[in-house]
């Protein structure tokens, strides 16, 4: 948050946004808003609980936290 504008401001938000996108809204394509409400409560789920991350030496956020 150094200046306006930076582009490494938010990255970590951002590449949240664009596993999201590529990962459950452009692969599912749910075409109602209840279906992307599931779609987005599945994926939150899968990606806290069973998505193995780089950035956390490939364990889940889960057990990181909980550890």
């Amino acid at each position: 948050m150094d200046h306006k504008g930076r582009c490494f401001d938010n990255i970590l938000v951002e590449r949240l946004w664009r596993t999201l996108k590529q990962e459950a809204i452009f692969y599912y394509r749910p075409e109602t808003v209840i279906d992307l409400e599931k779609c987005l409560e599945k994926f939150v789920i899968w990606y806290n609980n069973e998505r193995l991350h780089q950035s956390l030496n490939y364990v889940t956020p889960y057990s990181v936290y909980y550890a």
